[in-house]
């Protein structure tokens, strides 16, 4: 697993656990449609797992 991920935050936190809110905002994430890239590895991984049902992630 080498290289970035893009990870853009496609639905919105409200609602959401706190756990999921900080995981969220860990990854660079603020508003909906903000974007940024990670390198691919197994923590990021992880974090995008815990909130992967409001996330987009592209391997570049």
């Amino acid at each position: 697993m080498a290289g970035k991920l893009k990870i853009t935050l496609r639905r919105s936190l409200i609602g959401e656990k706190p756990k999921t809110r900080a995981t969220v905002e860990s990854l660079g994430l603020g508003r909906i449609n903000s974007s940024v890239e990670q390198p691919d590895n197994p923590s990021i991984r992880g974090m995008v797992f815990r909130a992967k049902h409001l996330l987009e992630v592209e391997e570049i």
